[in-house]
């Protein structure tokens, strides 16, 4: 008997059980249609589905119902009495055989990869297993129990919503993303209501848009929201999955992120008040592997779905799965099926979720054909000629832990890509590292070397200094060594290569002198950042100088350690956030400082002076034998807004701007700059690290080209060509 005959053969429901019609295998997942509901489910290699149905608390099985039809390897059936707010589940019959790579499983219940809403907590047991637990034979054996007690259930939704006015696209090269956490960010905000703390309706909340808004972020990067499984052995010290890269649900919030739970409206609404603000919402995704990890892990979803389609498994021992990002799977997109049902998510979060964009995790496990990196992937090639996917932002982080996974720069056209030799360079060159200035220059000038090829432009570069993996800024200017005790590996966890500089004391501190270089070294990182071309991303809470105490992996803290603490920001947290306006400020209103286009160095047509000159401090344009003066750590850096190719508008006006002068001192002793000559003009002071507020300090006038200004050790000072008095 064939999969079709035994699906058609099935127990039948029982008389008075839920009428069920064939339905149709498109589209798959739960559908509502305004009549009743469709049901649809992919399996290759299963031999029946049976759709479970529960009652309101989904504690009761009320009814298990055989799909009557197989169709295009898609199991289906249509529920004319289903109605939104049902809750389901799925078990499915075929082989169990890990052996050869099939993990069917009908004792337990399975999570529909298409749901919407997930109802309730997983519950760790033993029964969640395909195997007996403990059992000699590990994963070859095969366990009984009934998992439906421990597990969430689906819930049917209705999708409506009534959307408010969209939001204009902005360009690529106008924006700066901000990467935060749901819950992290309001959990201690005193202003939110807080009964909304640690949901999107929590992000929601005015304050929230205000603190945005005055900072000046046009996209804020959530942290993954997909639904995601706290992991066991985290459970078991006490411990939690705050970070959410463990996906089992592309479709489906984090129930715990909703209020009211299960209610999709809050996360519209969300969306809506953020669009309202100018502000997009970009997700960071997590398709590259799923919570089910290795051959020894729980069968919750995909592997007792189809375990042979849905993962990437070993070839001639499909038994166990190849594992490109250490957490023991990933899924197989070289499989049409699982593509698309990536593809759908992506294009469900855009049209009905309303997103903005996407940053892809550990970016290169989705482009490997047969083992290495591949540029024309089905991932990457079905992303590429999408009409939906082609108008939003795309962010690749640009690597895996497997063979080959340092991809930076080799990501199509139309993508951006996280910059991780930015952020290197920069946290060496104001550590005061020696021999980095030719590399400060070209990872400040958006990495050309790296992104200018095919057509792509300045902003595939998202440049950054910090992010959620790592140490904080704070942090990086307060501990040499990563402080990781709390996570329970004796900080055997966590990068050991931070580049970072205490300034003199491990930790907290009370010297003043120490405390005041730490706020200077922050200064300069966020000026360095901002005013670098190239798509900034700050990460929330640096703008206020946020602590993790020396935790540099703190994807298991769900406290006060990755918590933003907004009741403990002090003057200088609040002199340190209006810096960071204030910069973005001048980012926005000049155009020079997110040139759509890669420097070239050459003269710009209609002028006598070149886009780009960099300066030694001596006032004369560096040399070859400037940049390879190891000792060197200081230059100045000429950004021209002359008339003529700064930047073209979409009717190919020219777009002049103003001419800055930006100086930078990353060595320990004052150096005196020469400030250029052969300019009808003066520098006016706008930007000076060395004080408090970033402010120039006193009453300064504009200076005349060919004066001499110190500058302070380790600080930064940018200023602004204006016509001369008189």
């Amino acid at each position: 008997m064939n999969a079709a005959e035994t699906a058609l053969n099935g127990t039948p429901p029982k008389p008075n059980g839920p009428r069920v019609w064939p339905g149709s295998p498109n589209p798959l997942g739960a559908t509502w249609d305004g009549s009743g509901v469709s049901f649809a489910l992919f399996s290759a290699h299963a031999e029946k589905v049976e759709l479970c149905l529960f009652d309101s608390d989904g504690v009761t099985e009320t009814a298990r119902i055989t799909l009557p039809e197989y169709t295009h390897e898609v199991w289906h059936g249509y529920l004319p009495d289903a109605r939104p707010g049902q809750l389901y589940g799925y078990r499915v019959h075929g082989p169990y055989e890990p052996l050869a790579g099939h993990r069917f499983n009908p004792n337990k219940l399975l999570l529909d990869p298409y749901a919407k809403v997930l109802v309730g907590n997983l519950k760790w047991d033993d029964a969640l297993f395909g195997y007996t637990v403990g059992h000699p034979d590990e994963d070859l054996s095969f366990d009984e129990r009934d998992s439906a007690p421990f597990m969430p259930k689906c819930q049917v939704v209705d999708p409506a919503f009534t959307w408010g006015r969209a939001m204009d696209f902005r360009p690529w090269h106008e924006n700066v993303i901000y990467e935060m956490h749901v819950r992290g960010y309001t959990i201690l905000h005193p202003e939110v209501p807080e009964e909304f703390r640690g949901t999107f309706e929590g992000l929601a909340s005015q304050p929230v848009v205000d603190h945005l808004k005055h900072l000046g972020v046009t996209s804020i990067e959530l942290l993954p929201i997909h639904a995601f499984l706290q992991d066991r052995h985290l459970i078991d010290r006490d411990l939690s999955n705050y970070w959410g890269y463990n996906s089992i649900g592309y479709f489906a919030p984090n129930p715990d992120y909703l209020r009211p739970r299960n209610d999709l409206s809050s996360f519209k609404s969300f969306v809506q008040k953020m669009h309202d603000a100018g502000i997009e919402v970009i997700l960071d995704v997590v398709y590259n592997h799923t919570a089910e990890g290795n051959h020894l892990g729980p069968t919750l979803s995909f592997r007792g779905i189809d375990n042979y389609s849905y993962y990437y498994l070993m070839g001639e021992q499909p038994r166990f799965y190849n594992d490109f990002t250490g957490t023991g799977n990933a899924l197989e997109l070289r499989h049409p099926k699982v593509l698309s049902m990536v593809m759908d998510s992506l294009r469900y979060w855009v049209h009905v979720m309303g997103v903005d964009g996407f940053r892809f995790d550990l970016a290169t496990t989705l482009a490997r054909v047969e083992g290495p990196y591949d540029k024309h992937a089905s991932f990457l090639d079905a992303v590429a000629q999408d009409p939906v996917l082609g108008h939003v932002k795309l962010i690749a982080e640009p690597w895996d832990t497997g063979l080959g996974g340092y991809q930076v720069g080799n990501f199509p056209p139309g993508w951006a890509e996280w910059n991780d030799q930015y952020r290197d360079t920069m946290r060496k060159f104001w550590k005061g590292d020696e021999g980095l200035l030719p590399e400060f220059a070209g990872r400040f000038s958006a990495s050309a070397d790296i992104f200018n090829r095919r057509g792509r432009r300045t902003w595939a570069s998202v440049n950054f200094i910090t992010a959620h993996d790592g140490f904080t800024l704070h942090d990086l200017v307060s501990y040499n060594h990563k402080h990781n005790g709390d996570n329970g590996e004796d900080s055997r966890d966590g990068s050991d290569s931070n580049n970072s500089w205490n300034c003199g004391v491990e930790g907290e501190t009370g010297d003043p002198e120490i405390l005041a270089l730490r706020r200077r070294q922050m200064r300069n990182f966020l000026a360095t950042l901002l005013l670098s071309q190239g798509t900034p991303m700050l990460t929330a809470g640096d703008e206020f100088a946020r602590t993790q105490q020396g935790n540099n992996n703190a994807y298991c803290q769900d406290n006060e350690i990755s918590w933003l603490d907004w009741m403990a920001i002090d003057e200088a947290g609040r002199a340190q956030i209006d810096f960071v306006a204030r910069l973005l400020a001048l980012r926005h209103q000049h155009i020079v400082f997110h040139r759509n286009r890669f420097f070239h160095g050459d003269i710009i047509p209609g002028t006598r002076v070149k886009d780009v000159i960099w300066l030694h401090p001596d006032g004369r344009e560096m040399t070859r034998d400037d940049w390879h003066d190891h000792e060197a750590r200081s230059l100045a850096i000429r950004l021209s807004g002359e008339a003529g190719i700064v930047h073209l508008t979409e009717t190919g006006e020219q777009e002049p701007d103003d001419t800055f002068l930006l100086l930078v001192n990353a060595s320990h002793e004052d150096v005196a700059f020469v400030l250029p000559n052969g300019d009808s003009g003066a520098w006016e002071p706008l930007v000076d690290t060395m004080s408090e507020d970033g402010q120039p300090e006193g009453d300064v006038g504009p200076h005349s080209p060919g004066v001499k200004l110190t500058l302070g050790g380790r600080s930064l000072r940018l200023l602004r060509l204006v016509a001369k008095a008189g």
